[in-house]
């Protein structure tokens, strides 16, 4: 685990600590994918995140917010002072992201709904003849819900080619494991079937990242779907796959230890 994904990982514990409230395991799980992304591929402009030719990221696995307030201070959206104040009343980081907050494209917190959205705005895009791209970020969980497939399959019937779903495929959500609340299996096939181009790979790995990326970049066929196999809470040995820590703030005890384990070298 590199430095700058350890540093990511601290700053979101540190953020939910202070808080007393958040979302930690599957913040965690999002890190290289996000980070990889802000700083290899898509154009943005942080002193002007509402330019038009800008790439879209749409944030649809909205409790993620530590994560992508953390990023987006990163890149220079808005100051990491900010932080201090995440589910503040009033203050401008609040717990699921946003679209006052500079760089958010869409306010979500109910589930299944950004995948849709983001299908609207890729066809804007091909009907303005713009060469943004668009992105939407989803968790394993809202894959459950029905307007997430009429998204996928809406995408393929009309070759939104310019879409790109990454899926954090962490296989925990809030009650338990993915797979026995409602399978989502096969996967891959499923989103093939539905006119996609899928790429599986370990969402982890920054090379295997890079790739699937650099392939959506390129790609002038179907819509891309990046299925990033992940781990929920990764980084901290007691909150890894657990569902208990989809959405609970550390306690000073289990802070320290927390941020112990994500200062060691790995």
């Amino acid at each position: 685990m590199g430095d700058i994904y350890k540093n990511l990982r601290k700053e979101i514990l540190t953020t939910i600590y202070k808080a007393k409230s958040g979302h930690p395991g599957g913040s965690f799980s999002g890190v290289e994918l996000l980070y990889t992304l802000y700083s290899e591929f898509i154009k943005f402009d942080p002193k002007n995140p509402n330019e038009e030719n800008r790439d879209r990221v749409i944030i649809s696995k909205g409790h993620a917010s530590p994560l992508v307030y953390s990023i987006l201070s990163e890149f220079g959206f808005f100051p990491k002072s900010e932080l201090e104040h995440f589910r503040k009343f009033g203050a401008l980081l609040q717990g699921h992201v946003s679209k006052t907050v500079p760089g958010v494209e869409l306010s979500t917190g109910s589930l299944g709904q950004g995948l849709s959205y983001s299908c609207g705005v890729a066809m804007a895009g091909f009907l303005k003849k713009a060469s943004f791209k668009v992105l939407c970020y989803m968790g394993d969980g809202e894959l459950q819900e029905g307007s997430v497939w009429e998204s996928f399959m809406t995408a393929g019937d009309r070759n939104l080619h310019n879409l790109c779903a990454i899926i954090d495929y962490n296989k925990v959500q809030e009650n338990g494991f993915v797979k026995e609340i409602k399978n989502l299996e096969p996967l891959k096939e499923k989103l093939e079937a539905f006119g996609w181009k899928v790429f599986e790979i370990d969402g982890h790995n920054v090379e295997e990242i890079r790739a699937a990326y650099h392939n959506f970049f390129i790609n002038k066929e179907k819509p891309v779907a990046i299925i990033a196999n992940t781990v929920k809470g990764k980084g901290v040995s007691f909150m890894e796959f657990k569902s208990s820590w989809h959405g609970k703030a550390p306690n000073e005890d289990e802070y320290n230890r927390a941020i112990k384990e994500l200062e060691v070298d790995i």
